[in-house]
């Protein structure tokens, strides 16, 4: 079961103020790889991320392809993060919400950094259900029953 941790929000929260904004790892149709970074990664619900797509580049395509995501999220310096090297790996599936309750709620929960670069909102949420929590030495914290 997935249910995610108040230490989890936390770290994910703090992650753009902190530096180290998470990575989400996208692949094409044809399973080329892509890597971007996204400052505004955080907890929708027990079992799902959200993040603000502002870019318009190559992700929301790709999501379009293939919906199975990686988000990295890594920061060894937080005392707080009892995770193996600061790291967790959050694997799911990704769609793109470009309007309704669900695209509100992703702005709402984007930091004020991140709005401040879409002031007229035209960006996209994209909601990230979760199958798996892992450690960077593939330790399963959480996985989809």
């Amino acid at each position: 079961m997935i249910k995610m941790t108040p230490l989890m929000k936390e770290l994910l929260d703090k992650a753009l103020e902190d530096g180290t904004p998470c990575l989400v790892g996208t692949a094409s149709k044809d399973g080329r790889p892509q890597i971007s970074p996204k400052g505004s990664v955080a907890i929708f619900d027990d079992d799902k991320l959200c993040y603000w797509e502002r870019s318009h580049r190559s992700s929301p395509k790709r999501i379009a392809e293939n919906p199975f995501v990686t988000v990295y999220y890594r920061n060894p310096a937080r005392k707080e993060n009892p995770y193996r090297a600061g790291c967790i790996r959050f694997h799911g599936r990704a769609r793109i919400v470009t309007g309704g309750p669900e695209w509100e709620k992703a702005w709402g929960l984007t930091n004020h950094e991140e709005q401040s670069k879409d002031p007229e909102k035209k960006g996209a949420a994209v909601l990230i259900d979760l199958d798996l929590i892992e450690q960077i030495d593939s330790t399963v914290i959480m996985k989809r029953d």
